[in-house]
């Protein structure tokens, strides 16, 4: 895998024209920095669309006051959620219906960008023939107890998802991420839109799923230093962040929720512990397996972990376990999931596994 910030910004042919869509919600908090940062993205073809989901704080005002001081900027406010829709979902659905460039970049709200982010994401899109490329994220927080669970996370992520093998069209695996999703409207409608998987919380995996699943050529790269995201303030943040929508992963069936949480304990949780009280033999074990656990930390690509994140990972696996259990148990309790203020019910959720 590369990094973005090591690729070329000098496109071989013209510059095809980029429609940026972002979706807001009540995202007055980190709305203006990050939508600066979007404004000073150096690409002349690109076209910013920030859909407004009902937002009741002061993300109109704030949308107001930058769109009148930059002409790129274009606001629509959808005042009503239509039926069968998760509000995100319907608001990138209707970026789409107002744009009509090439490419699109579906991205987030609090998602900072470097001046040269996009030209190098569209030059490496180009030179790979892609119909798709996804950027993972620096990601940033003040919590240093968050940052060592975010570092497992990440970890876990890239062993579920594959993305070494992203680009190999013979192999399944398919990733999307919602801070940066970049592909052709004529990929994104040959999926189905988001139509075809409007109540799904994780709609970015979805996305990537279905464009590899076509056949279509996607791709992934490190965004460090080009994209970040400020993401939790802290490790309870995540907890409750992730609460709400891990058991979509799963596919709300619990056997296999259970079955990841049983995965997880295995190879996260168990192993250092287990072999600390099994004597001599075990101590020596425990030994290679944290030097190889340090490493990983200290020169994992991707990762930029701290050396002392590897004695934390059998408690962010501990973590993982407890949001995937109690994301389940929780839902199927509920009876279905809150979601900005929304509840939908678990039996419509269930339609579009």
């Amino acid at each position: 895998m590369k990094y973005l910030k090591d690729i070329s910004p000098e496109l071989a042919g013209a510059e095809p024209s980029v429609a940026i869509i972002i979706a807001v919600r009540n995202e007055e908090a980190e709305l203006e920095q990050a939508l600066s940062s979007i404004c000073q993205i150096d690409y002349p073809k690109a076209r910013i669309l920030v859909v407004n989901d009902r937002s009741t704080d002061r993300t109109p005002e704030i949308l107001r006051r930058m769109a009148q001081a930059n002409p790129a900027i274009t606001v629509i406010t959808i005042e009503e959620l239509p039926a069968g829709w998760l509000g995100k979902n319907h608001a990138l659905y209707q970026g789409y219906l107002h744009t009509s460039e090439e490419w699109m970049l579906f991205t987030d709200a609090d998602v900072m960008y470097h001046r040269l982010a996009l030209k190098k994401a569209m030059h490496y899109a180009a030179a790979h023939r892609l119909d798709h490329l996804t950027v993972m994220p620096e990601i940033t927080s003040p919590s240093g107890l968050f940052r060592s669970v975010m570092t497992t996370f990440s970890i876990m992520l890239e062993l579920r998802q594959r993305p070494w093998e992203i680009s190999n069209p013979k192999s399944n695996a398919s990733i999307g991420i919602g801070a940066f999703n970049l592909l052709k409207r004529t990929a994104y409608e040959k999926t189905g839109t988001h139509t075809a998987f409007s109540l799904r919380p994780d709609d970015d995996l979805k996305l990537g799923e279905r464009i590899k699943a076509a056949g279509l050529r996607q791709d992934v790269v490190y965004g460090q230093q080009e994209v970040s995201l400020h993401w939790y303030t802290s490790l309870r943040e995540f907890i409750n962040g992730l609460m709400k929508n891990t058991f979509s992963i799963a596919n709300y069936h619990l056997p296999t929720a259970m079955g990841m949480a049983l995965a997880t304990i295995l190879v996260f949780v168990l192993p250092l512990p287990l072999l600390l009280f099994l004597g001599s033999f075990g101590l020596a074990l425990a030994a290679i397996l944290l030097t190889f656990q340090l490493l990983l930390m200290q020169f994992k690509p991707g990762i930029h972990g701290r050396w002392w994140h590897a004695f934390l990972i059998p408690f962010a696996g501990a973590v993982m376990v407890y949001i995937l259990l109690k994301s389940a148990f929780k839902t199927i309790q509920q009876g279905g999931i809150y979601w900005r203020d929304s509840f939908y019910p678990l039996e419509e959720l269930k339609k579009q596994r």
